[in-house]
C-alpha cells in the first residue's frame, strides 16, 4: 500500500487549515504556497474534501476554505479513506474463491495485522493531534 499524492496533499491542506483556524477563511493559493503545492492540484483535491464535508468553501473574490469540523473531530484514517479508498494491504479474499491452507496462514498472521495496525494508527490521529493544538506530548514536532 502506497499513500497517493492525493491522499499526502490532502492530509497538508487539512492540516494547514487546522494551523490557521483563527482565521474565517484561507485562500487555496496561501495553502499550496506555504505547502508548496500546485494550486490546480489542490482545488481537485479540494472539491474531494468538501464533498466529503471536511471543508466548507467561501465564496467570493475573497473567498477561500476553512474545515467544516473541529481538527479534534477529523480522524486521518477517514480523510485518507475518503480520498484513497480503503486502507487495506491487500483485498479480502472473495467470497466464492476458496483459500490454500498457505493463503488463508499469509493473510490471518501477516496481511489482517498489518491492516489493524495501520487502521489502529490513522484512525487514533486526529487533525488535532498531528498540529499539536491538544497534547503537546502526543503531538509530532513538523516544518513545512
Amino acid at each position: 500500500m502506497k499513500i497517493s499524492t492525493r491522499g499526502r496533499y490532502g492530509i497538508r491542506l487539512l492540516i494547514d487549515l487546522a494551523e490557521h483556524t483563527n482565521e474565517s477563511h484561507v485562500s487555496l493559493a496561501s495553502v499550496a504556497e506555504r505547502q508548496r503545492i500546485s494550486i490546480r492540484y489542490l482545488e481537485q483535491v479540494a472539491v474531494i474534501l468538501r464533498r466529503g464535508g471536511f471543508i466548507r468553501s467561501v465564496k467570493g473574490a475573497s473567498g477561500g476554505y476553512t474545515l467544516a469540523r473541529l481538527p479534534q473531530d477529523i480522524f486521518i484514517g477517514e480523510v485518507l479513506r475518503e480520498l484513497e479508498g480503503d486502507m487495506l494491504v491487500v483485498d479480502p479474499p472473495l467470497p466464492k474463491v476458496k483459500e490454500t491452507k498457505i493463503q488463508r496462514c499469509i493473510r490471518l498472521t501477516v496481511f489482517e495485522r498489518l491492516n489493524e495496525r495501520i487502521a489502529t494508527v490513522i484512525d487514533r490521529k486526529t487533525l488535532a493531534s498531528v498540529v499539536g493544538t491538544i497534547d503537546p506530548d502526543e503531538s509530532y514536532m513538523y516544518f513545512i
